[in-house]
C-alpha cells in the first residue's frame, strides 16, 4: 500500500503543487462546505490513480483543495464505505494519502441515529469517543511501520483541545451542540429496535456507518482528529418507522448551515 499511496500523493502534487494543513471528510447531506472553501483545485475521485468511487447519494466525490482564510484545506466531498463493498483499506486510503499531502489536523463528519435521549433529530454532536463494531479493522494485516505502529494508542482518539475550542465557538455563536458517544456499525440498513436498543445499553449515544475506520488509520499516523455527527433519526418506538436515506439527507441539510460555520471556525481559530 505504500507504493499506492505515494503514486496517489505523487499525481496529486504534480496536479496541484498544494499542501494542506487541514483534512476535511464531509458526510451525508453535509457536501456544500466546500462553498465556504475559497477553491483552487478541484480533482474528481474517477482521475485520481487508486482512488475509490462514491456511489452513494449524497456524496459528490471530488478532492477539493483550497483555503480558508490563510489556513489551507483538502475535503473529500463524499467518502467511502465499508458496505459499498470496499476493504477497510480501500475506506482509508485518502486518509493516508492526506496525510502524505502535508496534513496534521483531520475533521470528519457524519450523519447518525440518536439514542441518547437529550438528543432530537437535528443536534449536532462533537463525538468524544467510539466504539467499533465494524467486522473488519483498517489496521488487520502486516503492518507498515512507515505508516504506524503496530499496536495504536486509541486513548484519546478525538482531540480533547478540538473539542474544547469548537465548544467555545458554539458558545459564542449560540449554536447548541451535545457531546456524545459514536458507535460504528457496517449497514448499510438503517438499525433494528433491538439494535437501537444494544447500541444504548453498550454505552454509546448515536450510531453510524462510517468514520471510525478514518479516525482509527488517523490517529495511527498521529494525525489530530475531530469528529462531529449530526442526528438524523432517533431510534425508538416512535420515530423507527419514518427512517429512510431521503429523511436523513433532508436532516443533514437542515443542519448543515450550523455544521459548516463551526467547522469553518474551527479551521480559523485553531
Amino acid at each position: 500500500m505504500w507504493e499506492e499511496v505515494q503514486e496517489t500523493v505523487s499525481f496529486i502534487k504534480d496536479k496541484t503543487n498544494y499542501y494542506p494543513e487541514y483534512g476535511v471528510i464531509l458526510g451525508s447531506g453535509l457536501g456544500n462546505f466546500t462553498d465556504d472553501i475559497d477553491i483552487e483545485y478541484s480533482l474528481p475521485y474517477s482521475e485520481i490513480p487508486n482512488f475509490p468511487v462514491s456511489t452513494v447519494q449524497g456524496h459528490k466525490g471530488a478532492l477539493v483543495f483550497g483555503t480558508i482564510g490563510s489556513k489551507k484545506v483538502v475535503a473529500m466531498q463524499g467518502r467511502f464505505h465499508y458496505y459499498e463493498g470496499y476493504t477497510m483499506k480501500e475506506v482509508t486510503f485518502p486518509v493516508r494519502v492526506m496525510k502524505y499531502l502535508g496534513v496534521s489536523k483531520l475533521i470528519v463528519s457524519n450523519a447518525s441515529g440518536g439514542v441518547n435521549t437529550n438528543y432530537k433529530v437535528g443536534s449536532i454532536v462533537l463525538i468524544k469517543d467510539h466504539i467499533n463494531m465494524m467486522p473488519e479493522h483498517p489496521l488487520r494485516g502486516k503492518n507498515d511501520e512507515r505508516f504506524g505502529p503496530r499496536f495504536v494508542n486509541m486513548s484519546e482518539p478525538y482531540s480533547k483541545n478540538m473539542i474544547t475550542k469548537v465548544r467555545e465557538i458554539a458558545g459564542s455563536l449560540n449554536i447548541e451542540v451535545h457531546d456524545g458517544i459514536y458507535l460504528g456499525l457496517q449497514g448499510p440498513t438503517f438499525e433494528t429496535l433491538a439494535e437501537y436498543k444494544m447500541v444504548k445499553n453498550i454505552g454509546a449515544d448515536c450510531v453510524g456507518m462510517s468514520t471510525v475506520p478514518e479516525v482509527i488509520v488517523a490517529r495511527h499516523m498521529d494525525l489530530e482528529t475531530f469528529g462531529l455527527s449530526v442526528i438524523t433519526d432517533m431510534g425508538d418506538e416512535e420515530n423507527i418507522e419514518d427512517v429512510n436515506h431521503s429523511e436523513v439527507l433532508k436532516a443533514a441539510q437542515k443542519a448543515e448551515p450550523d455544521v459548516r460555520i463551526l467547522i469553518k471556525e474551527l479551521i480559523l481559530n485553531y
